[in-house]
């Protein structure tokens, strides 16, 4: 009787070991050889050449976002806002919703999108939980680390206040 020594598993050909095997899964590879890449460098370079042309259209740029959070600033009824931050995450409730920011990830919840709004303190440590339920029962939670535990009690206080305000649990 013959045995075998090892593992009689075969190696996996699809998404588990490829992402491209999905299409859709990752962005279309280009099919130019990478020799012609060099000659569309020196291409783009005369093209570089008209920068004080672009600077004034980047500035008109830079202006029009800022006339328009002028806009939504004066737009804000006088309700609660509630913002509490730490080193590396950031939690924001307005009128306009919920916004989640960690490190360099962001996540923007209008009020209609939202099904509940969780918080937990915990009973040692200073880490401040918040958790946004969505109505297709999805849950992005995040923790900011406050400086106190005394600022757990203000942090409530202040969220039930905006979604007390804000947040219309019928309309879910």
């Amino acid at each position: 009787m013959e045995q075998r020594i090892g593992s009689s598993s075969q190696p996996l050909d699809g998404a588990g070991v490829d992402p491209a095997f999905i299409p859709g899964i990752t962005p279309p590879v280009s099919e130019e050889p990478e020799d012609v890449k060099p000659e569309d460098t020196e291409v783009e370079e005369p093209v570089e050449e008209e920068t004080p042309e672009e600077p004034a259209a980047s500035e008109e740029e830079e202006q029009e976002p800022e006339a328009e959070t002028d806009e939504q600033t004066e737009e804000a009824p006088d309700g609660p806002v509630f913002e509490a931050s730490d080193r590396r995450a950031k939690i924001v409730a307005d009128h306009r919703g919920v916004r989640l920011s960690l490190d360099d990830q962001e996540c923007e919840f209008r009020w209609d999108e939202i099904g509940a709004v969780e918080t937990e303190s915990p009973r040692f440590g200073k880490r401040f939980t918040i958790t946004v339920h969505t109505p297709d029962r999805r849950w992005y939670p995040i923790e900011i680390e406050a400086t106190a535990r005394s600022s757990f009690k203000e942090w409530e206080e202040q969220l039930d206040a905006v979604l007390d305000t804000y947040f219309d649990e019928n309309a879910a």
